[in-house]
């Protein structure tokens, strides 16, 4: 073994034994509708990297997807903390979160 052996050994247990799953705040996607059903409460949003994010929204959410059309650009925002790990391409919108228009 290297004289940097124990000390390696011993950096990798500690940052092993320190990691924690982490918990991101609140988030915002921006992009561009690419689908819109306000009837059924789904969306949509295409964003720069061209990854698709799909949502459906709570019925009690609070957010009226009538105005919005293909192509619109908005910013749907999560308002609630989600574990780093658990940031998915789908999700639900529930009240607190917000769908807004944007300019380009």
């Amino acid at each position: 073994m290297t004289r940097w052996g124990p000390r390696l050994a011993a950096a990798i247990l500690f940052l092993v034994a320190a990691a924690q799953p982490a918990v991101a705040g609140g988030r915002t996607v921006t992009g561009t509708v690419s689908m819109v059903d306000a009837a059924s409460g789904t969306l949509t949003v295409t964003d720069a990297a061209g990854v698709s994010w799909r949502y459906r929204v709570e019925r009690d959410a609070g957010i009226d997807l009538a105005g919005l059309r293909v192509g619109d650009r908005v910013a749907v925002t999560i308002a609630r903390p989600t574990p780093l790990n658990m940031i998915t391409a789908a999700d639900l919108l529930r009240k607190g979160d917000r769908v807004e228009k944007t300019g380009y």
